[in-house]
């Protein structure tokens, strides 16, 4: 008894090991693409990065082939999610070259409400969490806390910043479309195999995508400083490579709930760090709104009832 106990409790510390680290590299990658903004396009950068992640996990889905077989059918199920994928990547990237990494952060946490959107569309099984009061309460929470982040700071609303704003929201629709598209056809595959045949095909959509509007088809990263080359490698490795791993061993040994509520303290780290860097400072009425948007995301994940573990897995799968 006393050895599974100990078990338990070490694989339960390794949880909360991982699902710390999945959030600082999840936190810092914001940073470097804002840093990276004004010298690297967004297209670029997102085919160079997911076509080095790819080429990481492709010896993992080859061994996986071979030693076990991977289901018939995977990389046909894969397409949907691959597409949402590319579409909430290619946003998500962009509106850090428009806006700073905390502003944009927070209004990432609006994916909650497009899952809750399109799950119930798409799974008349799950209706019955979302009728709840408490899930409810949550989306008006979120909704209602973005709008100060939005319009309680000193923002100047020129062009640029609104087509951040707008890339933000694109990328919190493509990813929400991204976790529901996982889950009704992906459901059956482990979730690393499933991501390893996501990544393939997300970085054929993102490669395409940079030969047609990168700067010189993406080419021009070969003018890049050494440090802005190890800056994009380090953009990959931990958002899309590493960090995808910590989030699927913390979900193993925590659950769905415990590592996407952790997972919510993002927008106030990437903040923290964005005031050393960039001196990006909220204002208290952002702040506050923000405290209610994170507030009202952790009640949605958190609210019980038929299919509420499956909705929260959507609602939490990461933007890399």
């Amino acid at each position: 008894m006393g050895d599974v106990s100990r078990e338990t409790s070490h694989s339960r510390w390794f949880g909360v090991l991982t699902v710390v680290l999945a959030l600082l590299g999840w936190s810092i990658v914001p940073i470097i693409l804002r840093d990276l903004g004004p010298r690297v396009d967004p297209w670029s950068n997102n085919g160079w990065r997911y076509g080095a992640s790819a080429l990481f996990w492709l010896p993992w889905l080859i061994w996986t082939w071979k030693r076990e077989g991977v289901r018939r059918g995977i990389f046909r199920d894969a397409f949907w999610p691959s597409v949402a994928n590319v579409v909430g990547q290619s946003c998500f990237t962009a509106a850090f070259v428009e806006l700073n990494p905390g502003l944009v952060t927070f209004c990432l946490r609006t994916q909650l409400v497009f899952v809750a959107i399109l799950a119930w569309m798409m799974f008349p099984a799950e209706r019955g969490v979302m009728r709840t009061p408490r899930f409810i309460g949550g989306v008006s929470l979120v909704l209602i806390g973005v709008l100060p982040v939005l319009l309680g700071g000193n923002i100047e609303w020129t062009g640029a910043s609104l087509n951040g704003v707008l890339y933000a929201l694109g990328s919190a629709v493509g990813y929400a479309c991204y976790g529901i598209f996982v889950r009704k056809w992906m459901q059956r595959d482990h979730p690393i195999t499933a991501f390893a045949v996501i990544a393939q095909q997300t970085a054929i959509g993102l490669i395409l995508i940079m030969l047609v509007m990168g700067k010189d088809s993406g080419m021009a990263i070969v003018d890049l400083s050494e440090r802005d080359l190890w800056l994009l490698g380090i953009a990959a490795f931990i958002g899309i490579t590493v960090g995808h791993v910590f989030y699927y061993i913390s979900i193993a040994r925590l659950g769905v709930s415990v590592t996407s509520g952790v997972l919510q303290l993002q927008p106030f780290l990437v903040s923290a760090i964005s005031l050393q860097v960039f001196q990006e400072r909220l204002t208290p009425l952002q702040w506050f709104g923000g405290v209610v948007a994170i507030g009202g995301a952790a009640i949605m994940l958190t609210a019980k009832g038929k299919g509420s573990r499956d909705l929260a897995q959507a609602a939490s799968d990461p933007g890399d």
